[in-house]
């Protein structure tokens, strides 16, 4: 057993400094950005922002709405090829905008290659809890070896060392984060997780060492983490519980106390697990939490405020493009984000006694 005695941070423990800059608005701020990926050698360009392969965001609908924006979206992995296929025939254009999503299981590796018969996206994420297990280092060696010119995000991992392997074996894009999710309870159960933050200016500097490209997945709440995961040196941000909610997540509207609500869980709840595997087996325990969240409405309005947001910070920090954003950075350590004063819950008990 040893101790690490330098402190990891969150991004709740810092703010980003403002610097002079030249820029007169927010109009005058590029968020596209274009990769050329090390393995696959393939290019793209868009806002690198993607919805969580997740039962509620990772749905066809989100898809067409985020692509509309330039945005991508990582599909649920438990939607069949036939699924796929629909899809495909009535919304070709935002397919290049799709991650097909995948597990460890043989299922999930076939189901890969009929969905890539037809549909032309060149994105793969493979998705576990834990990407520091040998079987998963060689999942991603044999997809890099069926799918030479995919490009492949793979994780999650939260540490150098690790990030650099997944590079190694074959990923374009490492997704760093262990336990920072909105419905995550890793931490809780486990013990075991990463400050966001932390994880993502050390995977970063040892992915971009290598040619590779880092996802910064969970811990984002508001516009602002998103910024700061970009400053930190991420390349893509997902997001799960900022675009829960809404009219593209699954699931029907729910009322509940004169409020309307959707429900949005983690794929490690028990809920997930009952859903897809018919029950939580006795060797493992539920790492995931169920949650009602307010309706949002549509997801357009979500993505406006959080690309409004990214193109002030960039305005206070003098970075013309996305791109110039974490060299122009300096993170301050604070005490206190915010003055909570006015607070959601008690604006929420002004509105009972009306």
């Amino acid at each position: 057993m040893r101790i690490e005695e330098d402190i990891k941070l969150d991004f709740k423990d810092v703010l980003i400094r403002p610097k002079r800059s030249t820029l007169k608005s927010r109009s005058e701020v590029e968020l596209v950005r274009e990769f050329t990926f090390k393995h696959s050698g393939l290019s793209w360009k868009g806002i690198p922002i993607i919805a969580a392969n997740m039962d509620h965001t990772g749905t066809f609908a989100m898809a067409k709405s985020l692509a509309k924006h330039g945005l991508l979206t990582a599909m649920d992995k438990f939607l069949s090829a036939e699924d796929w296929r629909k899809f495909h025939a009535e919304n070709s254009t935002a397919i290049p905008f799709c991650f097909a999503s995948a597990g460890t299981s043989k299922q999930d590796f076939e189901k890969l290659s009929t969905i890539f018969e037809f549909a032309q996206t060149q994105f793969i994420c493979l998705d576990v809890a834990n990407g520091y297990t040998q079987p998963f280092v060689d999942l991603v060696q044999r997809v890099r070896e069926k799918f030479p010119n995919k490009t492949i995000m793979a994780g999650n991992v939260v540490t150098a060392e690790m990030a650099e392997e997944l590079v190694i074996s074959g990923a374009d894009i490492v997704k760093v984060g262990i336990g920072p999710g909105s419905v995550c309870t890793t931490r809780i159960k486990t013990g075991v997780g990463y400050p966001q933050l932390s994880a993502i200016i050390e995977c970063a500097d040892a992915v971009h060492g290598l040619g590779g490209r880092l996802c910064a997945d969970g811990g984002c709440t508001v516009p602002g983490d998103v910024a700061k995961a970009f400053a930190a040196g991420a390349d893509f941000v997902m997001l799960g519980g900022m675009l829960a909610g809404h009219d593209e997540s699954s699931g029907e509207i729910i009322q509940k106390d004169g409020r309307a609500y959707k429900r949005f869980y983690g794929m490690s709840s028990a809920e997930a697990m009952i859903k897809h595997r018919g029950g939580v087996d006795d060797y493992r325990a539920s790492e995931g939490k169920s949650v009602d969240v307010p309706y949002r409405g549509s997801v357009d309005n979500t993505v406006m405020d959080i690309l409004g947001g990214i193109r002030s910070t960039c305005t206070y920090v003098g970075a013309q493009r996305l791109k110039e954003l974490s060299k122009r950075t300096t993170f301050v350590r604070v005490t206190q984000q915010l003055n909570e004063i006015f607070t959601p819950f008690q604006d929420k008990d002004a509105d009972k006694k009306r």
